[in-house]
């Protein structure tokens, strides 16, 4: 799986110059997404920023500056959005529906990051995979993933039909 979302984040955003986040980029739009989850719960822990910047250093090639100015932009739209919609719509232009639903698997892997998910990580994750059009069958599909990813027990994971 994890080759799954290597392969997603190699192929969003790669019509720009090397390692520049644009307002418009689609890499900003999940750094972002990625953001709301990690402060979903209020905490967002050394774990999570140190996922987050895993996956993106390893799949865009980013060190360095580049890869500062991506986390950075994508967490200061983060924090400064009153909705999700800005974001979601980027996803929605620039990604396909395999990629969408990778999106939720990559979002999913964040807010296991720090070891358990939230109530309110559920919630955010929920909404987001409703606005990009990621059904409840492949949300709930994505988090049983990333929960076998994570190796943690979780037993509020149970599948819902959708």
């Amino acid at each position: 799986m994890f080759e799954k979302i290597s392969r997603f984040l190699q192929d969003i955003g790669n019509d720009g110059p090397h390692g520049e986040a644009r307002p418009d980029d689609a890499r900003v739009a999940v750094v972002a997404l990625c953001y709301q989850v990690m402060e979903a719960d209020g905490v967002v822990s050394e774990s999570e920023r140190s996922r987050l910047r895993e996956l993106i250093e390893s799949q865009y090639d980013l060190h360095g500056a580049g890869l500062e100015e991506l986390i950075s932009a994508g967490e200061e739209a983060g924090s400064e959005a009153v909705d999700f919609y800005r974001f979601t719509s980027d996803v929605k232009r620039h990604l396909d529906e395999d990629q969408r639903v990778r999106l939720i698997g990559l979002l999913w892997d964040i807010a296991y990051a720090d070891g358990s998910r939230s109530e309110m990580e559920d919630n955010v994750v929920w909404r987001i995979a409703e606005l990009i059009g990621v059904s409840g069958r492949e949300r709930v599909l994505e988090r049983q993933a990333a929960l076998k990813r994570a190796a943690i027990d979780d037993h509020g994971d149970i599948p819902v039909d959708d």
